[in-house]
């Protein structure tokens, strides 16, 4: 009996679920652009929930009106395609991209960079922040709060895509891809949205309606950078790194998401130790 547990385990099959939802002639919707639109919509609904909620804010003073979310709404589409995909280019596959230029127009296949997006969202927060007049950081965090939702529809899209799939493992849930081998390997796509989807939409949740952390700004957004990063090196360590990278520095562990998330989690820390609550002007 002893013996059947020293026998490597099977792996589940992959449930081969369409990439593709519907197709009609040569347009497709793709679960991966659907996880994008769903999750920009989710947190433009929810940060229209937390700025009307006065219970949330320093004296019940809202920061800003709903329609400015409304109008806002563009401004961050556009930063997380353009961004995303320019961190992509640069940070993951620049030569293809040099020997290939029209292939960064070819969103459709694919390849985005979180960390790209990040900062194509900053600065898109920014300067709308400051042509409206609106507290830049009160912005991020009504944003942020939300973010983790569409963070975990694209990782189950990058699962149902069969890519960025994990090492290989022989844990009793490994799965075998169909694109990735001969190997049982960690469906570390669902760790990722597991981590940086529930788990991380749960804390902030803690933080922005049982400890008021909206009241102090840059709390929530530092939690959030600080909580996908230190989710994201975590994940790293089950998932093989991109093929035209592979492992940095000669090392059989470090890979570029560790690098470009280490910076994250820094600026996450500083943000939440820094930040102060809002005291708003006494009247005359």
């Amino acid at each position: 009996m002893n013996d059947y547990f020293l026998l490597p385990m099977a792996s589940l099959p992959f449930p081969n679920i369409n990439p593709i939802i519907v197709q009609i002639g040569p347009l497709a919707v793709h679960w991966y652009g659907v996880g994008y639109i769903v999750g920009i919509l989710f947190a433009w609904w929810y940060a229209k929930r937390l700025v009307t909620n006065a219970r949330l804010w320093p004296d019940g003073i809202l920061p800003m009106k709903p329609e400015d979310l409304d109008d806002f709404i563009v401004w961050a589409a556009i930063g997380v395609v353009l961004g995303g995909r320019t961190g992509y280019v640069l940070f993951y596959d620049l030569p293809r991209y040099i020997a290939h230029p029209l292939d960064i127009f070819a969103v459709w296949q694919g390849g985005m960079s979180f960390h790209g997006g990040l900062l194509g969202v900053i600065l898109a927060m920014t300067l709308f922040s400051v042509k409206r007049g609106i507290r830049t950081w009160s912005l991020f965090d009504v944003v942020a709060a939300g973010v983790p939702v569409g963070l975990g529809l694209v990782r189950v899209a990058n699962f149902i895509n069969s890519e960025l799939w994990g090492r290989p493992t022989d844990v009793p849930w490994a799965v075998e891809f169909p694109n990735g081998g001969p190997f049982s390997r960690h469906p570390s796509q669902l760790y990722e949205a597991l981590l940086e989807g529930l788990v991380l939409f749960l804390v902030l949740r803690i933080l922005t309606h049982s400890r008021l952390k909206l009241k102090t700004p840059r709390f929530v957004g530092g939690a959030f950078i600080c909580g996908y990063g230190l989710s994201r090196i975590f994940v790293e360590f089950f998932r093989e790194p991109d093929q035209q990278l592979g492992y940095l520095l000669g090392t059989n562990w470090l890979t570029m998401g560790m690098i470009l998330s280490t910076p994250m989690v820094l600026a996450g820390i500083w943000a939440m130790l820094t930040a102060k609550p809002v005291t708003q002007p006494q009247p005359a």
